[in-house]
């Protein structure tokens, strides 16, 4: 990874942060995203003491807001010239430890939706311009495997709410808006790929609710290397991904209409950049 530019999303802890130290040691450049400034200079800190690695850059912005997300890829175009990986990793869980009622986020979206999937929306199409001047890159959309269909009439659940709901449907958003850019960027260079790093790894949001972890946070870090660096993977794109097992997904995101349905919605609640249809 020696010369290779690497972004991820939450990574001041859990599965973010484990990888971004595999990937300090292997040599890359890393830009490092949290919402609080206090972890996340303890978290370069700790990686530079832990691999020698001082070329770790941080990047401050809470995705439950819009604006921030958007100034953060402003400061990244801003900091550097390529972007060889972007890890899409940041999100929330079902309930703890956040809380388990419906919250809205400071643009008025459902929480989840919000941070899980419209601000990792936005930040990848705001960020595309570097991926495709870097290319060959690749997008990494950490999901689950953890997936409802999206109720266009009522995307922001505000008739009947649960966790567990919203939590699946934004990790299907991802999904299905992985599959449709990755159509959209043919040919450029440009890959995109969803993965479920691994069942209930022992991460604050398994451990905060109570949920007995399956799978070792290495399982995680693992497969999301295989994804970010695997030469297997060199011009593969549009594909979901259980740890290295090609896998099922809900089949609403097999559908163009969906898929297109929700691009057009993504943009009007982000105002972020278009990319044409093929």
């Amino acid at each position: 990874m020696t010369d290779r530019t690497v972004l991820i999303t939450g990574a001041t802890d859990g599965l973010g942060r484990a990888v971004a130290e595999a990937l300090a040691a292997e040599g890359a450049s890393l830009l490092l995203h949290g919402r609080s400034a206090e972890r996340l200079a303890a978290t370069a800190a700790g990686i530079t003491a832990a691999t020698g690695n001082a070329d770790v850059r941080t990047f401050l912005a809470d995705f439950a807001e819009l604006a921030q997300v958007r100034r953060m890829a402003a400061e990244v175009i801003a900091s550097t010239d390529r972007l060889d990986v972007l890890v899409d990793n940041a999100g929330i869980g079902s309930g703890l430890p956040d809380a388990t009622t419906r919250q809205t986020s400071v643009d008025g979206y459902e929480l989840r939706f919000a941070v899980n999937y419209l601000a990792g929306f936005l930040l990848t199409q705001e960020l595309l311009p570097l991926l495709l001047a870097s290319a060959p890159s690749r997008v990494v959309l950490v999901s689950s495997i953890g997936q409802a269909p999206i109720d266009f009439d009522d995307v922001m659940l505000e008739r009947r709410y649960s966790g567990r709901q919203a939590y699946a449907q934004s990790k299907l958003a991802q999904i299905s808006y992985g599959f449709e850019l990755a159509a959209r960027l043919e040919g450029t260079g440009v890959t995109v790929n969803s993965l479920h790093p691994g069942t209930y790894m022992p991460t604050k949001i398994v451990v905060s609710g109570k949920t007995h972890s399956v799978d070792t946070l290495e399982t995680g870090v693992e497969s999301t290397l295989w994804m970010i660096e695997s030469p297997e993977l060199d011009g593969v794109s549009g594909h979901f991904y259980d740890r290295r097992q090609e896998t099922w997904v809900e089949l609403q995101a097999h559908g163009a209409d969906p898929r297109r349905r929700l691009w057009d919605l993504s943009r009007d609640l982000t105002a972020a950049p278009d990319v044409p249809t093929p």
